[in-house]
């Protein structure tokens, strides 16, 4: 059960998310639901100092939106891609060149006046999921993120997986294939450097949402491969997986996906473990961050 939540009637968490082609912003009550939502794409130059400031507009709207309906907000989480120094007091998104060691958790809690708590987006999603979404009630499980990259955040025996600073999980980095090129930050064979969506527009020199279907197979077996690599080596039985190149693509990938599970986890305790869309659709993201900030502040979500 949720803990008990400050008197006021319409109280909610500011939720951000930060990723390589898009900003988002919203705000999620106590019960998980996402209200008052925006977004806008990423710049793509490398100014660090108008990237924030954009994301500084889109969140002025959403707090704006949200005080204009009687609602208060108490606190703001966000999601953004890694790595990051631990809690997120710098982030260096290895597909957000202009941030490198931006110190984004203070400059935030600066400028909205309000306590701030940052992770990998990923991580967030896991959070999320496991919060309201596809593995509630569950304690062990892998949540990942494939779009303009790959990543992941790991549960077991219901706690968040930290690492040495808060980085564990980033399952893109996971090797997957022989026999490919390296190509700017991503080495040969990793899987955000064969099945992400950057990686696949750069291998069709189209959109990833044109990919052809053996492009889209490909992908779900690679992530597949991926998953069962974790499932084998942490003992766990479920991947909830999310993301614009996931869940667009939709069937075909998840049943490549789950074929190559199913060929690679045949010890007693990975047989069977399952490959399913994640249950919040493209509110997860929003959802999540708003759980890293909860889970900060002690309320109980379901996860440590």
């Amino acid at each position: 059960m949720l803990a008990t939540v400050p008197t006021i009637a319409r109280v909610a968490t500011l939720a951000i998310d930060i990723g390589g082609t898009k900003l988002a912003a919203g705000v999620v009550d106590a019960a998980g639901t996402l209200t008052h939502r925006a977004q806008r794409a990423t710049a793509a130059a490398g100014d660090g100092e108008a990237l924030f400031a954009d994301l500084v507009e889109l969140v002025a709207g959403v707090r704006g939106d949200a005080r204009a309906a009687g609602v208060e907000i108490e606190a703001c989480g966000v999601g953004c891609g890694g790595p990051m120094t631990a809690g997120g007091a710098t982030v260096s998104p290895l597909n957000i060149p202009a941030w490198q060691a931006f110190p984004l958790r203070d400059r935030l809690a600066e400028q909205l006046g309000l306590a701030v708590a940052v992770d990998n987006d990923a991580k967030a999603l896991a959070l999320g999921e496991g919060w309201r979404g596809a593995a509630a009630g569950e304690q062990d499980f892998l949540a990942m993120v494939v779009s303009t990259g790959v990543g992941g955040g790991i549960v077991s025996r219901g706690r968040l997986l930290e690492g040495a600073s808060g980085n564990a999980g980033h399952v893109g980095h996971v090797f997957v294939l022989d026999g490919t090129d390296a190509w700017e930050r991503h080495p040969a064979g990793l899987l955000e450097s064969e099945a992400s969506g950057t990686a696949i527009a750069r291998r069709t020199g189209a959109p990833a949402a044109d990919a052809a279907p053996a492009i889209r197979t490909r992908a779900g077996t690679l992530v597949g491969r991926a998953v069962a690599s974790v499932a084998n080596l942490l003992d766990l039985r479920l991947a909830v997986v999310a993301g614009s190149v996931a869940l667009g693509y939709g069937e075909p990938f998840f049943a490549a996906a789950q074929a190559e599970v199913d060929r690679l986890c045949h010890l007693e305790f990975s047989a069977g473990t399952r490959v399913i869309p994640a249950g919040l659709g493209d509110a997860g993201p929003l959802i999540g961050a708003a759980a890293v900030s909860l889970r900060a502040r002690g309320v109980d979500i379901g996860i440590v």
